[in-house]
């Protein structure tokens, strides 16, 4: 029998939301390059104002910090793409549906998720 693996929906990871998902989210361009599936942890780079992958030891370019966790699934592997980001609470997400990219350690998730407590979204 074959085996179906069923992907990420959007906003799955969100557990509760104070007012409208409206409220909590922007339409932001996600940079080219990135495959990013709902639930990424997301920075912002602070030259242009793209969406990116967290990356605690990546470039220093605004991945560092932490900026919000993406709605849905955007692929812009060919060219930069639009997509939603929550970026402020007050929200409850559920820490175990948060994507990270590569490489980021539980020490560097603890961090981002302090830094998501800062814009109001409370991960458990």
């Amino acid at each position: 029998m074959a085996t179906l693996n069923e992907g990420r929906h959007a906003g799955e990871f969100i557990g509760e939301l104070a007012m409208g998902i409206g409220y909590h989210t922007e339409t932001v361009t996600v940079l080219s390059g990135q495959n990013l599936v709902a639930g990424a942890v997301v920075g912002k780079q602070t030259s242009g104002g793209k969406y990116v992958a967290y990356d605690n030891a990546g470039t220093d370019d605004g991945r560092r910090a932490v900026a919000g966790i993406l709605f849905d699934n955007v692929n812009a592997s060919g060219a930069d793409a639009v997509g939603v980001v929550m970026v402020r609470g007050p929200a409850i997400v559920n820490k175990n549906d948060l994507v990270w990219a590569a490489g980021i350690d539980a020490a560097e998730q603890a961090a981002a998720i302090t830094a998501l407590m800062a814009l109001g979204i409370k991960a458990v």
